[in-house]
């Protein structure tokens, strides 16, 4: 009985150390450092039960002449897929989808529609590829138009049968926001307002429009110095990929209210979240699986905006984080975010 008991208490003991000490003086010595050394630029926020428990904007101060404040957001690119998948489900609720539905019901023209299903396009099951990449590179960096894209996601055809494997896929989510505009008959920027924004009451979180502003521009460092990104994605070719802009605060909010099932119920949740042990990738959430310390979410690129928004259940803690210069890859950024809270070790990449 003994042994049964220690053995619980090793089991549980990472999670009480997490939910009981937000160590602040220890991620202020390390966000200090990052500025200090010019090791990147943003934000993070840290919800516990619900609550802001700890916040930090670093890096800013190195950008001479930058104009920003509390609400300036970031472009979080694919995190945004995790609210697309939301509001997917929200219809799945509802019964006015179904995860079998076949892609063909939307697009018969697309390769393979009749064997494809809203649940492979939700899980980078369906074998579709990446538009956002054409000959090898980017190309959704100039204005272009829907019937360019769809054209390019039919001539890229299928890479394997639906269920074969998994490959992260773009076109999957573009195709995904056009059923969702077709459903609610409204533009996707209008569906994220009245189905997230306003009954969240998100202030500092939008889809892309046009004439946005407070978005922190991106930044790249060359020469011993931060200058601004010559080009990023043209968002209007990236609705419901990564298009949406929001504060660490704004993400937090979100992912919170998802995982206490204020947006939809506990039992559609556990349909978009990875099996352990066999996932890596739900249906618009993904695992990230820190020495065994689970946490369930979503990261994002631009060309010079990168993002991570992860939460862990058994604590109920969840990490946002946005960077607008990123010198250290946001995987290990986040990485060392929890390894300050779990009091293990943090390494700072030598940078060259």
């Amino acid at each position: 009985m003994k042994n049964k008991l220690a053995a619980l208490l090793i089991a549980i003991l990472p999670t009480f150390l997490f939910a009981q000490n937000i160590n602040s003086e220890k991620l202020d010595t390390y966000f200090n450092s990052i500025e200090n050394k010019n090791l990147g630029i943003g934000s993070l926020s840290i919800f516990k039960n619900g609550k802001e428990v700890y916040t930090k904007h670093f890096g800013q101060k190195n950008l001479p002449g930058l104009i920003y404040n509390q609400s300036t957001k970031y472009q979080v690119g694919s995190v945004t897929k995790m609210i697309t998948a939301v509001l997917i489900f929200k219809l799945i609720e509802d019964n006015k989808l179904h995860l079998t539905d076949k892609l063909a019901e939307f697009y018969p023209q697309i390769p393979n529609s009749d064997k494809i299903t809203i649940k492979h396009l939700l899980g980078h099951t369906s074998g579709l590829g990446s538009y956002v990449v054409k000959d090898g590179e980017v190309w959704v960096t100039e204005k272009t138009t829907d019937k360019q894209i769809m054209d390019l996601i039919i001539q890229q055809g299928k890479n394997f049968e639906p269920d074969e494997k998994v490959a992260y896929s773009n076109s999957a989510y573009y195709l995904l926001a056009k059923i969702l505009e077709e459903k609610y008959r409204k533009s996707y920027q209008k569906i994220v307002r009245n189905e997230i924004i306003k009954p969240l009451g998100l202030k500092n979180l939008d889809s892309f429009r046009p004439n946005q502003k407070n978005v922190y521009p991106p930044y790249r460092y060359n020469d011993n110095s931060w200058h601004l990104l010559d080009k990023d994605l043209d968002f209007l070719n990236v609705i419901g990929v990564g298009d949406i802009a929001a504060t660490s605060y704004d993400l937090n909010v979100f992912v919170n209210n998802l995982f206490h099932n204020n947006i939809i119920k506990k039992e559609t949740l556990q349909l978009m979240e990875p099996l352990i042990g066999k996932e890596d990738w739900g249906r618009g959430i993904a695992v990230w699986d820190f020495e065994g310390t689970i946490f369930y979410g979503h990261g994002g690129d631009t060309l010079g905006s990168h993002a991570v928004l992860i939460y862990n259940k058994e604590a109920d803690i969840s990490i946002a984080y946005n960077t607008n210069g990123e010198r250290i890859k946001k995987e290990d950024f986040i990485k060392n975010v929890v390894n300050v809270l779990y009091d293990r070790e943090v390494k700072l990449p030598e940078l060259k």
